[in-house]
């Protein structure tokens, strides 16, 4: 696929990218000043204040950022011809998602990890993704703590970028065979059924990290091969996904429900359920079909 057919008409890629690290680098700013008890800068709010939201809590930082990201997408670019959803516009009593009908949209979490970032844990991170027709094109992560921006764009490739504009390619490891697999998996969201797929697999190791964009990015350092979602009572959306998937599949990993299926965004309840995986890709196959095994004798009844 060629970049031209990745981006809006009239939308140029360097201009693109240069006002989304504009954008990301004041987002870092903001993050970064509420985790050290700083005032935040452009007026926002003093306190970080926190309520608890339906999937989690939302503090002060998730709607500051928020409000940064979409500002900054609306004023910024000529275009307009695109819808932007994000997880704080959702949960507003005045969203109505059967408005998104453009063929181009944003999809954006403000904060992902928010508890690790409100535990004091550097493993929180910046989701954008730019979808077409339902499937994210472009995915940005960006990694405050880390200093780190990482760049996807479906045929053209990925990298990571700090804030002086200094760029490093991916790094998948080398490990193939599933005993020598290392699993990066949820510090905060745990459940026995997960427990107990996991437990067939005998990886070599499991990272415990909170934010998927930050396990992605895991992935990508060669620090971890794989990362599984099992959804239980509740399911991860298209904000938690759609940027490190677009983002491990255009450096060549892979990112699929168990049985092989695509990811697929924007129905109506923006829930991505069932068993998601993602990995350097080099085994992705033989995990899909070790974790089919697993459901076919054990769960059947569970949707994949």
């Amino acid at each position: 696929m060629s970049i031209d057919l990745v981006l809006p008409e009239g939308v140029e890629l360097t201009t693109l990218l240069n006002e989304l690290r504009k954008l990301n680098w004041a987002a870092a700013d903001v993050l970064m000043a509420y985790a050290r008890g700083q005032e935040p800068p452009y007026g926002f709010q003093k306190s970080l204040t926190i309520e608890e939201g339906g999937d989690g809590p939302v503090s002060a930082a998730d709607i500051a950022v928020n409000e940064l990201l979409i500002c900054g997408l609306n004023d910024n670019f000529t275009y307009k011809n695109w819808d932007i959803l994000s997880e704080e516009h959702s949960k507003e009593k005045t969203f109505q998602g059967s408005n998104l009908k453009k063929d181009w949209c944003w999809i954006i979490d403000p904060l992902d990890g928010t508890k690790d970032f409100l535990q004091g844990s550097e493993n929180y991170a910046v989701h954008i993704a730019l979808a077409y027709k339902n499937k994210p094109k472009i995915g940005i992560v960006l990694i405050p703590e880390r200093n780190e921006l990482w760049v996807g764009i479906i045929g053209s490739g990925a990298w990571c970028e700090n804030r002086e504009g200094r760029k490093k390619h991916i790094s998948f490891s080398k490990r193939l065979e599933i005993s020598e697999l290392i699993l990066v998996s949820s510090k905060n969201h745990q459940q026995s059924k997960l427990q107990d797929l996991l437990s067939t697999f005998c990886f070599a190791e499991t990272k415990k990290i909170g934010s998927v964009g930050c396990k992605v990015a895991s992935i990508l350092r060669g620090e971890s091969d794989v990362y599984i979602s099992l959804s239980g009572k509740t399911s991860p959306k298209d904000w938690d996904m759609a940027a490190p998937q677009a983002l491990i599949e255009a450096a060549g990993g892979m990112f699929s429900h168990a049985d092989g299926t695509d990811l697929i965004y924007n129905n109506p309840t923006y829930s991505q359920s069932g068993c998601l995986i993602a990995s350097h890709g080099k085994s992705h196959q033989q995990i899909c079909q070790k974790a089919m095994n697993f459901f076919q004798l054990e769960e059947p009844q569970y949707k994949v």
